[in-house]
């Protein structure tokens, strides 16, 4: 009886799905970290933040919704010194609308973009009066029809309003998953499904938050401050500045260091 064949094992690159134009798609970029070290990362980032925020201020789900949507190209500073007058006396769908888009114009005309957003405002407000009841919904696809949003935003909301373990990857995020190779991505999709596959579970939950804030005052875009890095011996960024973990203490709360910052930038 003849032995059967092995059957020979395609290589990667044969085994990859063809694009449009019928050549291989180049192999998604992987981690450059194990997956024990990526425990040991956001090991410390839960130390030194037990309990980490966003920064937009908001009362519930629509003022988070409204307030995300409106921090696209802006601060969230900006954004909050605009909504506090605005969300006193609006913060569902229903008075939103009734204000009308000129008045929500009024309130936050300080902001990038403010003619546009005000016009998304009501019309996502419309959207979930028509659609939804008045009520924010607690998925992705449903938020993502609404006016304005995107997928990082509806990913915030859905973490930070409904608690899911979601990656809302924004300019920090996709700057820290190249720069150092945690999550190296085209796209922010990809740097958001490698995020997804290497971070252990029990740190999905606040692992978004811990990255912006780790980007926004730590890893930032100039002159990142690597003597203040608590994974500065695990980061594999070539050009870093100290292989010397900063000492791992908790943190003051963040509004307490976005003060500081605003005041040094003064």
């Amino acid at each position: 009886m003849q032995k059967p064949k092995t059957p020979k094992r395609s290589s990667d690159a044969a085994s990859r799905p063809k694009g449009a134009n019928g050549k291989r798609r180049p192999a998604r970029p992987r981690s450059l970290y194990t997956s024990d070290e990526v425990r040991e990362i956001f090991r410390r980032f839960a130390i030194q933040r037990p309990e980490p925020k966003g920064e937009l201020e908001h009362v519930n789900a629509f003022t988070l919704l409204v307030a995300v949507v409106l921090s696209a190209q802006a601060t969230d500073a900006g954004v909050n010194k605009a909504t506090r007058p605005l969300f006193a006396i609006a913060d569902t769908p229903q008075k939103m609308l009734a204000l009308g888009e000129e008045k929500v114009g009024q309130y936050i005309r300080t902001i990038g973009l403010w003619r546009n957003k005000a016009k998304n405002v009501i019309a996502l407000s419309e959207a979930l009066i028509r659609d939804h009841g008045g009520e924010v919904p607690a998925d992705r696809d449903q938020l993502t029809r609404l006016p304005g949003v995107g997928r990082k935003t509806a990913n915030v909301v859905l973490n930070m309003a409904f608690g899911e373990k979601t990656m809302a990857v924004d300019t920090h995020i996709f700057r820290i998953g190249n720069r150092i190779g945690l999550a190296p991505g085209r796209t922010p999709e990809e740097v958001e499904q490698e995020l997804i596959r290497i971070i252990p579970d029990d740190y999905m939950r606040h692992a978004h938050h811990w990255l912006i804030l780790h980007g926004r005052y730590v890893c930032k875009a100039r002159n990142p401050d690597c003597e203040l890095c608590v994974i500065a011996d695990l980061c594999k960024w070539p050009d870093k500045t100290s292989s010397v973990a900063a000492p791992l203490v908790p943190l003051p709360p963040v509004e307490v260091m976005a003060e500081a910052v605003h005041q040094a930038g003064q």
